[in-house]
């Protein structure tokens, strides 16, 4: 599912509330926790961050020894 920011800004207004139950739209969440609120924010800001840069990742390996 692809995230926006409105609804990540809903949701952190949500939990600042303590509110566990999410209306957007038609839709409604209902969550366990704040604190799986607050897993799937980063989940959201994670896959919104990995769709604004292409959602390409490059690392650079490191050894201690050498190769």
């Amino acid at each position: 599912m692809a995230y926006s920011q409105a609804d990540i800004d809903a949701l952190k207004a949500a939990v600042a509330r303590g509110a566990t139950r999410l209306r957007m739209g038609d839709e409604e969440v209902q969550y366990a926790s704040l604190s799986e609120m607050r897993r799937q924010i980063g989940v959201m800001e994670a896959e919104l961050a990995g769709q604004k840069t292409g959602g390409l990742t490059i690392s650079t390996p490191r050894t201690l020894r050498g190769l």
